[in-house]
């Protein structure tokens, strides 16, 4: 118990002493005006500095316009340049590692399904009828309360905001790690617009249009469309089949102003999109790695030998490898065995309508309502004979997994956000309802003759009745694995209040709060083609406060101590065998942070560091009969389609230590130089947890059992870091531009369950523009650039598996290849 508070005390005084220590050296530069207020508006970029000094950025996190360096919050921004810059096309894009503390990876091998995490909250599988993230993803203001869809084709985006820590007050339920908010480009009023258009290798090629039209009536109309296309990375050698890691993306919004008169706002969206893609490809990596004796078959029967004497494949030996298949310890581009593999298919649309009143400086009245779904028809045969089962002869193989998922949401909220005399306040009612269903089945595809010389594919259509062994992946043809339904209900209260006092301006004080009840109501209706009276019904209440305290030290030198808590809901495993309930997590947090500009604002240095610490956290535990047994049969009962397999969740009991320190720097040393960079240390320990699963005969006991696990996709260290430089072209206005950014991130787990790390990774990503070439005798400006992503063709697994260790082998998923391409961009 010293020792943790002992840690404690060190971590929040070195914080503080690093803030401080910065003090004397500006103590020559600093104005003698009073100490900035704690949300003053938003200065022009010109009146931060001169032209060779850094930009003032403004966030929204207070729910209102504020300066970043005057915001009380850790955030870093990924604004329209740096987009633009690192050929930023859709979250997954953000994987390298721009951002630190920022953590994108895909959900398995599939990019239909994103996982994402903040300051390692990360969880392991959220994308489920009734689970939740823990953090929060917005666009315009409105909760996406599914991480299906999320890799979707980004619109014309001004910014993305990357809140680090608990947002329980102002953002609510399931921001316990932190909130990303989207921002994107509302309508101007004015014509003008820009398009462009991208080739690369791979096959790739995209375009998009952003139009302005002018305002007609009050009212102001913008239009979005984009598309996107890249062929596959890894080829499937099946004839007609797509491929690994290809996407078809497109994309439509409009959006709408209306302001009848001074004071009043509408805002209008519709959009709607697909994304059209195929997973990472998963491949061995190594073969028995445990070192097991190799049987081989006693002719074309599943008995395994070893010297003539019977063994039993993942116990005392292990079965050989089909003759096509290889290992393959670097980065494949072609698969060993062709399977069937086809699109997963995501639809999103949505309409939101922001309404803002404002009266005064006092008081300003909005409301956002939302409703939003998404539709998910997935489609993954990344593994082929790569993973289980191993080769039999005659035996199926491919798991092709599928699932549909349909969702949908509403949700509305009314905000009073307003300032009187030394008190900025924000309150609101907050209301979320969500609907989701989904089913799933994992037949396989394919099939070995007696010696695994060649292979035929298995019909997608059968006949006769549907059963385990029986079952194709065409829609009348599948064995549900499972099937669930869930509904949620969220209703919360919530404000803050920051008080800045004329007897002491340099402090500003914030207190808030936010009051949510969360009622789920589900079932999990088919397990394993078997229909189930399994449901869930959960009803919680929870309160989340939030305190700040921020000392403008001088205008420039800004330090704030923070305590905040959030939470992620419970809710239920639909991959269960049971649909048992687990309860939510608790996040508390305590950080202490400063934001500093240096030298007439040419240098900026922020800094944070944190403790949190979880209780619930919840842990998802895999379970997969090494002997082929139906779930729960005793004796067993061989499961003729290999393939079934459940997981099961628990909340790790004890604390959940996460304790973490980030920077981030810019450097503009000359007019057109800037240099950034930014580093996170997160640490990371869960305590052991009572593995849920069931006791398999014939396998030693599991359930019970304390294990270790792991927070997935959290590296100790990560960094990142970038050089802009422009050089002026003549007095017109054109120029060239060069963008460099690495991004390192250390080793990681990527199964909570498992203790096997992933490797640590470094990408590059360049371009090289000539920007703002006028054209014509208007407006008009040509850009014509190149770019590269990954620019060294790095390779590392993001992803590996140690559960087929004693049947088969590690199998993993690499990194995507270097890409390039060249792009004309054209603003009217």
């Amino acid at each position: 118990m010293r020792s943790t508070i002992r840690f404690r005390a060190q971590l929040l005084l070195g914080g503080a002493l690093l803030a401080i220590a910065a003090g004397p050296a500006l103590a020559a530069d600093r104005a003698a005006a009073p100490a900035a207020a704690a949300n003053p508006a938003p200065a022009e970029p010109a009146a931060a500095a001169d032209q060779t000094g850094i930009q003032d950025v403004v966030v929204t996190a207070l729910r209102r316009e504020t300066n970043l360096q005057h915001t009380p919050i850790a955030i870093s921004v990924v604004d329209s340049a740096t987009i633009t810059d690192r050929h930023v096309q859709s979250l997954m894009d953000l994987a390298d590692g721009g951002v630190p503390s920022l953590r994108v990876a895909t959900f398995e091998a599939r990019q239909s399904a994103l996982t994402i995490g903040i300051r390692g909250i990360v969880p392991f599988d959220q994308n489920q009828t009734a689970r939740e993230p823990g953090v929060g993803v917005y666009i315009d203001g409105v909760y996406l309360g599914r991480t299906q869809g999320l890799n979707a084709a980004l619109f014309d985006v001004s910014r993305i905001e990357v809140l680090k820590g608990p947002q329980g007050t102002l953002f609510g339920r399931n921001t316990e790690g932190g909130a990303l908010s989207i921002v994107t480009k509302g309508p101007t009023g004015e014509f003008g617009g820009r398009a462009s258009s991208s080739v690369g290798n791979y096959g790739s090629y995209s375009g998009d249009l952003h139009l302005d039209l002018p305002e007609f009536q009050h009212i102001s109309i913008k239009l979005d469309g984009v598309i996107q296309h890249h062929d596959p990375t890894v080829k499937d050698p099946l004839a007609g089949q797509i491929g690994w890691n290809a996407y078809n993306r497109v994309g439509g919004r409009i959006a709408a102003r209306w302001q009848p008169f001074d004071g009043f706002t509408a805002d209008l969206a519709f959009d709607k999109a697909k994304d059209e893609n195929t997973p990472f490809y998963s491949q061995l990596i190594n073969y028995n790695p445990t070192g097991l004796p190799v049987g081989t078959y006693v002719g074309t029967t599943t008995q395994l030998q070893v010297g003539g004497v019977n063994c039993t494949a993942g116990s005392t030996c292990i079965a050989p490898l089909a003759p096509l298949v290889k290992v393959h310890p670097d980065r494949q581009d072609v698969a060993d065995v062709g399977v069937p593999q086809q699109y997963s298919v995501d639809k999103t649309q949505g309409f939101s309508a922001n309404l803002k009143y404002h009266f005064s400086p006092a008081l300003e009245l909005r409301s956002i309502t939302a409703w939003r779904k998404v539709s998910t028809n997935q489609f993954d045969n990344s593994g082929g004979p790569e993973r289980t089962p191993a080769f039999q002869p005659n035996g199926k193989f491919s798991r092709y997994s599928l699932s549909d998922l349909y969702q949908s949401q509403f949700s509305q909220e009314f905000q009073a956000v307003g300032s009187i005399p030394q008190f900025d306040y924000v309150a609101g009612l907050y209301y979320f309802h969500e609907q989701a269903r989904e089913s799933a089945g994992t037949p396989s595809s394919n099939q070995w003759n007696g010696d695994g010389t060649a292979y035929t594919i298995l019909p997608s259509q059968v006949f006769g009745p549907i059963n385990s062994g029986n079952q194709g992946w065409n829609y009348n043809s599948r064995f549900l694995a499972r099937a669930s339904f869930a509904t949620a209900r969220s209703y919360a209260a919530f404000g803050q209040v920051t008080y800045n006092p004329d007897w002491a301006s340099a402090f500003h004080l914030t207190a808030g709060g936010r009051y949510t009840k969360d009622k789920r109501d589900g079932s999990l209706y088919i397990v394993t083609g078997v229909a189930t009276p399994y449901e869930l019904h959960t009803d919680n209440s929870r309160f989340d406060p939030m305190v700040t305290l921020a000392f403008d030290a001088s205008p420039d030198i800004n330090l704030y101590a923070k305590y905040a808590s959030g939470y992620r809901a419970g809710g239920a495993n639909d991959r269960s065998s049971n649909f048992q309930a687990f309860g939510p997590e608790v996040v508390k947090s305590y950080e202490l942070g400063a934001k500093m500009d240096f030298f007439d604002h040419k240098v900026r240095l922020n800094l944070a560091g944190y403790i949190m610490d979880r209780t619930g956290t919840q842990i998802d535990f895999d379970f997969i009969d090494p002997n082929q047994c139906i779930p729960n049969s005793n004796p067993c009962v061989a499961n003729p389609n290999f393939n079934i397999h459940t997981q099961n969740t628990a909340n790790a009991a004890g604390v959940t230590k996460i304790r973490g320190i980030e920077a981030d720097l810019t450097i503009r040393p000359i007019e057109h130089l800037t240099l950034g960079a930014s580093y996170a240390y997160t640490y990371t320990r869960v305590p052991p947890t009572p593995n849920p699963n069931p006791n398999t005969p014939g396998q030693t006991p599991v359930n019970g059992v304390l294990t270790q696990v792991f927070i997935v996709y959290t590296p100790e260290h990560a960094a990142s870091g970038y050089a802009d430089y422009e050089i002026p072209l003549g007095g017109n206005g054109s120029k060239v531009r060069f963008h460099l950014d690495a991004n390192y991130s250390g080793k990681q787990h990527s199964f909570d369950s498992e203790a096997l790390f992933a490797d640590p990774s470094f990408i590059v990503n360049g371009r090289v523009a000539l920007a703002d070439i006028p054209v014509g005798s208007g407006d008009q400006k040509v850009t014509l650039s190149v770019w590269a992503r990954n620019l060294f063709d790095e390779q590392h697994i993001y992803r590996v598996d140690n559960a087929n260790a004693k049947t088969l082998g590690y199998y993993a998923n690499f990194n995507a290849p270097r890409t390039f391409g060249g792009e004309v961009s054209v603003k009217f």
